[in-house]
């Protein structure tokens, strides 16, 4: 019997990372900040980060991340219909580096769009792929959260650079009429929060001048208690939102994989939620927070780990500037270059 287009999903059908090869552990930011590796650990959970080299960029972390989503999902570049880069850390104001990553993979006729929503990009950009993947217009649409964060912070200031790191993440966003799919979506905005967590020059609002670049004003600037209070206060509010959608409880959800920002707001959301630790995925003592790569690339190390497998239901949830909110529940079909045992 043929299917309808009511029946028509969108999956997760290939998805790739990629990591820079050099590590900055605590001790190493020890050296030149007033810090500790006790200080960091006891604050955010993190013990190191990868840092990209000076020739890399976030298109160059982004490109062997596509291409592996791409093999993954048994497809060649130019079965890809639209490119999705979710960064906080582009090449360019423009052109879009999306562009870059698309020429380079071989998706040269694809469409090419970058998608800022600070940390929540992942989430925003997937949602912009589901759309377009369940109303028909593309069969397949690669998603890439990419970031070089490492440029944009301010290497004096321990509250910032102690945080992040550099990676990127991507997956193939497919058609598909099977149950293993992304069950729902749910996205918000507060832009009353917009100057919580910014980099205030570089565009219209703010050029830079000689000015803005001696008093640092093209770095990353953050105020973490505000961060902390309205992720703990909107994100299990926008995970609850979705579930109840789905017609899913909390119990039933087998993997949470949130942002990696910090580890005391994913606690603070897990007890919110009143999901056991043992069902949320944390890696950020690794990597630290790498922004919009964050969530890919826990799905990639999960599923390495066996925590994701066939008919999984999964929890994914974003935050960050805006301040900006995104939530996904899924159910989890293994990709088509994934033997599974």
């Amino acid at each position: 019997m043929a299917s309808s287009r009511a029946d028509r999903g969108a999956t997760i059908s290939g998805i790739g990372v990629y990591l820079p090869e050099h590590v900055v552990t605590n001790h190493d930011l020890s050296l030149t900040l007033e810090t500790s590796d006790q200080w960091i650990r006891q604050r955010t959970g993190i013990m190191r980060r990868r840092i990209a080299a000076e020739d890399q960029s976030a298109s160059t972390l982004a490109i062997p991340a596509g291409a592996a989503a791409i093999k993954e999902a048994g497809l060649v570049p130019e079965a890809v219909g639209l490119v999705i880069v979710a960064s906080i850390s582009p090449d360019q104001i423009m052109p879009a580096t999306a562009s870059r990553v698309a020429y380079a993979l071989g998706a040269e006729n694809a469409g090419a769009v970058d998608l800022s929503a600070g940390c929540s990009g992942f989430i925003y950009a997937l949602a912009m792929a589901t759309g377009l993947v369940e109303s028909g217009i593309q069969e397949h649409v690669l998603v890439v959260g990419a970031e070089a964060i490492s440029r944009i912070l301010d290497w004096e200031d321990r509250s910032t650079a102690v945080l992040f790191g550099d990676a990127a993440g991507a997956v193939v966003v497919s058609a598909t009429y099977g149950p293993n799919r992304i069950l729902g979506l749910d996205m918000g905005n507060d832009g009353s929060g917009a100057d919580l967590l910014q980099i205030p020059a570089g565009g219209s609002r703010l050029p830079a001048t000689h000015a803005t670049v001696d008093d640092g004003l093209h770095y990353l600037k953050m105020n973490g208690r505000e961060v902390y209070r309205f992720a703990t206060r909107v994100v299990p509010r926008s995970a609850a939102q979705i579930l109840e959608h789905c017609g899913f409880s909390t119990s039933e959800v087998d993997l949470m994989v949130p942002h990696q920002a910090n580890t005391r707001i994913i606690q603070a959301v897990a007890r919110r939620l009143g999901i056991a630790w043992e069902r949320v995925f944390t890696n950020l003592d690794e990597y630290g927070n790498t922004s919009c790569a964050s969530i890919p690339l826990c799905l990639m190390e999960a599923r390495a780990r066996g925590l994701v497998y066939q008919g999984c239901r999964i929890l994914l949830l974003g935050f960050g500037a805006g301040l900006s909110w995104g939530s996904c529940l899924l159910r989890w079909g293994d990709p088509v270059g994934v033997t599974t045992i």
